[in-house]
């Protein structure tokens, strides 16, 4: 099992991870993590935990799981957004077919006032790729 374990180790949070060191190789035959940094995702920010310097393999392997982090919460992203299709489909059918006036009214202002902003910044944006 310990030739299986990764060197490295990334613990997700909200908006990056802490970064491990992955030791198995101690006399009890235990997993040992020891933090080496944090990184945060949006800004690529890597911050060595206390006074440590990274090596430079600590460096790349950080560098790869960060690009793989950023490549996968974009297709995330893309895939929320597909969804959010077949969701605003399914709230067509729902409101065409078996909203009551009440749930109508709970809904509808909020809804077209969404679908509206969405409406302005497609037709904005595709606008302006068409320009280029």
């Amino acid at each position: 099992m310990a030739s299986d374990l990764p060197e490295f180790y990334f613990r997700i949070r909200e908006n990056g991870a802490l970064v491990f060191r992955v030791d198995c190789a101690n006399r009890q035959q235990r997993i040992e993590m020891e933090q080496i940094a944090a990184v945060n995702v949006k800004n690529g920010e890597v911050r060595p935990q206390g006074d440590r310097m990274l090596t430079e393999a600590e460096r790349l392997a950080i560098e790869e799981w960060l690009a793989d982090r950023r490549a996968i919460l974009s297709d995330r992203e893309v895939d929320d957004i597909l969804r959010t299709v077949d969701h605003l489909n399914l709230t067509t059918q729902w409101a065409q077919s078996r909203a009551s006036d009440d749930d109508l009214d709970r809904v509808t202002d909020p809804l077209l006032l969404a679908m509206h902003d969405l409406r302005a910044v497609l037709v904005r944006r595709k606008a302006e790729r068409m320009a280029d």
